[in-house]
């Protein structure tokens, strides 16, 4: 497999992280507060869906058709990377959360489901780090 960049998937955490640092340093009940928690919500969202894709693309190698590969759920993906040792049963199983949490997006844009996926962030960053650490390597 050709080297896989993923200059973009650190972009995207940098950019989480110093969305993360501004939320941080808003008062909460500033107009501040609010767009630094929209950034980080979405930064979440693409960080998410970004690891996604990088994934997909390094499990082609592993499972030998593309299309397979092509058609594998979110979750799928990271059952076949903890299968193939790209990460552990617990950290596929954190991604599963996170998913499920990026899901509930979808449906509930208030300030609790903003406050679940503040409290997965730090978490979050770390499995995203060590995902972009591995991918590089393979």
């Amino acid at each position: 497999m050709k080297d896989l960049n993923t200059e973009h998937f650190l972009r995207c955490i940098k950019t989480l992280e110093f969305s993360i640092e501004k939320l941080n340093a808003a008062k909460p009940d500033s107009v501040d507060y609010e767009v630094f928690r929209n950034a980080t919500i979405k930064g979440f969202e693409l960080t998410l869906e970004t690891a996604g894709k990088l994934l997909r693309k390094t499990l082609k190698a592993y499972l030998g058709s593309p299309r397979v590969v092509d058609e594998l759920t979110y979750k799928e993906l990271f059952r076949h990377a903890a299968k193939h040792g790209l990460l552990d049963v617990k950290a596929a199983e954190r991604w599963f959360a996170y998913r499920d949490n990026r899901d509930d997006t979808a449906h509930d844009y208030g300030i609790n489901f903003a406050k679940t996926t503040l409290k997965l962030l730090p978490a979050f960053l770390k499995d995203a780090k060590s995902l972009q650490q591995i991918l590089k390597e393979k």
